[in-house]
């Protein structure tokens, strides 16, 4: 069975896994267009984003404060492995029921959570090790759609930043990129 976060979810993960698939361990210090984070760092990070979205759509408690170091031996078939669960997870009608104990947000809206991490770190990685992540224009149209809804309030929360302006014709992908306070022209 399949859900529409599920299926968003499908074609988004295996771009964002094929840019970490890529990533050498030579790149691991270098920074990303998260100024408070390396490559490893946000590596880490969504990581745990795969990870604990997946116990939030089993309305799981979750402790986003614990550090655990999954760049270990092997470290990218399990990121891989883990975004198959993350599917998996949002798969069932019910993850999306109710509103999220842990967060206090409708499930489908922490669904959409997931989808947008891991479809701007992904290009975050992409970045900054130099590759490309070519994002599908459904996973584009959800993740205009969540800033729509969640956009101040992620904002004021910390999750994005001050909003960039683009330029006039921009790409969707280059729009949402700046709605979540990335430059769409960041360099290393």
């Amino acid at each position: 069975m399949t859900t529409k976060t599920s299926e968003l979810l499908a074609v988004a993960a295996p771009r964002t896994v094929a840019v970490v698939r890529d990533i050498s361990d030579d790149q691991f210090d270098l920074p990303t267009p998260c100024p408070d984070y390396t490559v490893r760092d946000l590596l880490r990070h969504v990581y745990d984003v795969v990870v604990n979205f997946q116990a939030l759509a089993r309305r799981q408690e979750v402790d986003w404060s614990a550090k655990t170091d999954h760049l270990t031996e092997g470290w990218r078939d399990r990121f891989a492995a883990e975004t198959v669960r993350l599917v998996e997870a949002w798969s069932d009608p019910a993850a999306l029921e109710g509103v999220s104990a842990g967060m206090g947000l409708p499930q489908e809206t922490v669904g959409e959570m997931a989808l947008i991490d891991l479809t701007v770190h992904g290009w975050d990685l992409a970045r900054a090790t130099g590759q490309r992540l070519e994002v599908d224009p459904a996973v584009l149209a959800a993740g205009h759609g969540f800033m729509d809804k969640m956009g101040d309030t992620g904002q004021r929360m910390g999750a994005f930043g001050e909003p960039v302006p683009t330029a006039t014709g921009a790409t969707d992908l280059d729009r949402l990129l700046g709605r979540t306070g990335r430059d769409p022209g960041w360099t290393p």
